[in-house]
């Protein structure tokens, strides 16, 4: 069969859509780069807010319109939560649950074995796989979790934690190693809780990577502020391990915290971003914030956004709060006005650039090594070819640069010279 693969949302649900395009292939199949090619049509969705549900219901009916003729597998947390008489009407032929999700090729081949293939072509499974991002991949470590925040649906739609064995993940790793990916993102839906399961911990498996495998560059997806073990820190001081972590706050203000029922508070999140800058200079931190959660009244925002100004963020990815039935915080009382919701999200993207562009400015002057994407070829009034590229800094800064060679794929040093459209620019130092 031959087999498109997308995925809205979530760093683990692209993590997902990897190992189904390694394990399609190995099954014999092949892995269409577009919708028409294919005989099989797998959509990985999200429900992480309202917007994000609208988007999974206008992606599957866009891959419907693009081809009718092919059969459509959905999974991830819209399918979960959504009626599959719903999801049929919407033309869904197979529905895998969360739970499920490691049987996906298994149960769409046995679906759907007899379909004959098209004649549009398609290319080898490394190559669809890495499209956009062949120098990275993400790796799914665990799944679920075991705490309630009030506000996440994500929980109720991933279920319980469950974790892969250190071995099954180095061997991954290794294998994508051979393949020339040169940066791992360790996801899933409560990375620190990694290992819960199998009594060991997510220092542990980064300690494995750094000893059984040679992948240049590891990173982490979003970690939650409380899970990090006394040792982790340490780890910081091998290179490989990128000073970039995404802490999600959510809050600065410590009572909107206990009502979201998040375990940790404002004084503990300040003591570990300053022991992350202690370890490492110019290591970056990214966070969530909601704004607009019920109760939050103006001197709650204000104390929030005073807290996150002492922060330093690199990047905030500002939330405006949305009712999600099924949780918590739905049910509570004093729910804020949309246009104050609206308005405090406002006020927070603008500090979030403020924040940013302090962090970039320090930069600028230094040199970093930066791992180049794929390029854009053109020419100059000479004839010559320029290739322009972005990349990223151990610390998650984006830069571009220009050269005359392609650097795809590249790990070199690069002189941070400026500042353009939020990026960084650089000159490379090889």
């Amino acid at each position: 069969m031959r087999i498109h693969l997308s995925a809205l949302g979530c760093r683990l649900n692209e993590a997902e859509l990897e190992q189904w395009a390694t394990a399609f292939t190995k099954a014999g199949d092949q892995i269409a780069t577009e919708p028409a090619e294919a005989d099989v049509l797998v959509l990985n969705t999200c429900a992480v807010t309202r917007e994000a549900v609208r988007k999974s219901r206008q992606k599957l009916q866009k891959l419907q319109r693009d081809n009718p003729q092919a059969k459509l597998v959905v999974s991830g947390c819209y399918s979960e939560l959504e009626p599959a008489n719903a999801l049929a009407e919407l033309g869904v032929d197979l529905i895998v649950p969360n739970t499920r999700k490691d049987e996906l090729v298994t149960l769409t081949r046995h679906a759907f074995a007899d379909l004959s293939m098209p004649q549009a072509a398609t290319l080898p499974a490394n190559a669809a796989l890495f499209t956009r991002n062949r120098h990275r991949a993400f790796i799914k470590i665990q799944d679920g979790c075991r705490y309630r925040c009030t506000f996440c649906i994500v929980t109720v739609a991933r279920g319980a934690e469950r974790s892969r064995t250190i071995a099954d993940i180095v061997e991954e790793v290794r294998a994508l190693e051979a393949d020339e990916v040169r940066e791992v993102v360790l996801t899933g839906v409560h990375v620190g809780g990694y290992g819960s399961d199998l009594d060991t911990n997510l220092e542990a498996l980064v300690k494995a990577l750094l000893d059984d495998t040679d992948i240049p560059r590891i990173r982490f997806a979003s970690v939650e502020p409380w899970d990090l073990s006394p040792g982790f820190l340490d780890l910081f001081a091998n290179p490989r391990v990128q000073p970039h972590m995404h802490l999600p706050l959510q809050s600065g203000s410590d009572t909107v915290l206990r009502r979201m029922a998040r375990r940790c508070k404002t004084v503990d999140f300040n003591a570990l971003t300053q022991s992350l800058r202690e370890a490492v200079p110019n290591f970056n931190i990214t966070t969530d914030i909601i704004a607009g959660f019920p109760g939050e009244t103006e001197q709650e925002w204000a104390d929030s956004m005073d807290f996150i100004a002492t922060q330093g963020f690199g990047h905030i990815h500002a939330f405006t709060y949305s009712e999600r039935d099924g949780t918590r915080a739905a049910t509570l009382p004093d729910s804020v006005p949309m246009e104050i919701r609206q308005q405090r999200s406002r006020q927070l993207h603008q500090l979030g650039d403020q924040l940013k562009n302090e962090q970039l400015s320090r930069s600028i002057g230094t040199v970093a090594d930066v791992l180049w994407e794929r390029g854009r070829q053109t020419s100059n009034e000479q004839g010559q070819s320029i290739w322009t590229h972005q990349g990223y800094t151990p610390n998650y800064q984006r830069v571009r640069t220009q050269s005359h060679e392609n650097l795809a794929n590249r790990i070199l040093p690069v002189k941070l010279t400026g500042i353009e459209d939020g990026k960084l620019t650089g000159t490379s130092q090889m």
